[in-house]
């Protein structure tokens, strides 16, 4: 009995006229595609192609047995399709949350990735200020899956995406980056005021942590709400920021240094247990794209 895959072969060898073009067209070798064409002619008891110096084309055989080979190939297409609407994959709408500043430097990637692997499902994003927010959401519901941090003990499947490396981000005249200074101590900056962020704001806890680990408690000349203004709010004289990498824009004013020790945030992809094909499948994508 013929394959679908050996009918997949034999269509395509008669539109591209060809075994070589066949083969590209299928990413498959041309021998393997050769072997599984004559399999199928010996499975029908005849020949189906004329093989000719510089072209392929059906003989009267495989021009009758055509148009049932292309009906069964277009079948198999459309019961493929269904199952991925049933499924979620082909249609439809995913609903996944977020941290603003993951939101800003880590998704989009992961976003487009999804984009183009499945245009047909809709992206509801859903935006948190601090990882609380964003945990509390997930638990109770409000999202099928989450990039950003991990709630401790999270009971649904986690899958680990790298730390997100932070930076800090002074004026091109700060005295931190005198001498073409590529990193600072945050301890050396305790005397400062910086640019920190408004309260609720979950890199607020993040920035006052790690300056607390090197022994100081920053002192705000100004608080945002906005994880993107903090590095123009730097640039423009304001104090130093600290601010996750991926956020700082491309030419950016300031200058860029690195915290020593580093100052990093683990990220994930994470869902509810048991979670539905496309909640699995956009972990997938996250995990092959996303580049804290």
């Amino acid at each position: 009995m013929a394959s679908l895959r050996q009918l997949e072969y034999f269509v395509a060898v008669v539109e591209e006229a060809s075994f070589t073009r066949a083969a590209e067209r299928l990413h498959v070798t041309q021998p393997a595609l050769s072997h599984q064409v004559r399999a199928l002619e010996q499975a029908v008891g005849c020949p189906l192609l004329e093989r000719l110096p510089r072209t392929v084309r059906p003989t009267a055989a495989g021009r009758a047995f055509l148009p049932d080979a292309c009906a069964a190939v277009a079948d198999a297409g459309r019961a493929v399709d269904a199952a991925r609407r049933v499924a979620g994959l082909a249609q439809g709408e995913l609903q996944v949350a977020t941290t603003y500043s993951v939101g800003l430097g880590v998704l989009p990637a992961v976003l487009r990735a999804w984009r183009r692997a499945h245009p047909g499902v809709r992206v509801r994003l859903a935006e948190f200020r601090h990882a609380d927010g964003l945990a509390e959401a997930m638990a109770a519901g409000g999202a099928d899956v989450a990039v950003g941090p991990v709630p401790d003990g999270w009971p649904g499947p986690v899958h680990p995406l790298g730390d997100e490396a932070f930076v800090v981000v002074v004026p091109a005249d700060d005295p931190a980056a005198a001498g073409g200074a590529t990193t600072v101590a945050l301890a050396d900056l305790a005397d400062r005021d910086w640019v920190h962020y408004a309260p609720g704001n979950g890199l607020a806890d993040l920035v006052d942590q790690a300056a607390a680990a090197q022994g100081f408690r920053p002192r705000a000349a100004v608080r945002t709400e906005q994880s993107a203004a903090a590095p123009v709010l730097a640039a423009a004289g304001l104090g130093p920021a600290l601010v996750p990498a991926n956020i700082v824009p491309a030419g950016y004013d300031g200058v860029v240094l690195h915290p020593d020790p580093p100052v990093r945030r683990p990220l994930a992809a994470w869902a509810r247990p048991g979670p539905g094909p496309a909640a699995v499948a956009f972990a997938e994508v996250a995990v092959r794209t996303a580049r804290p």
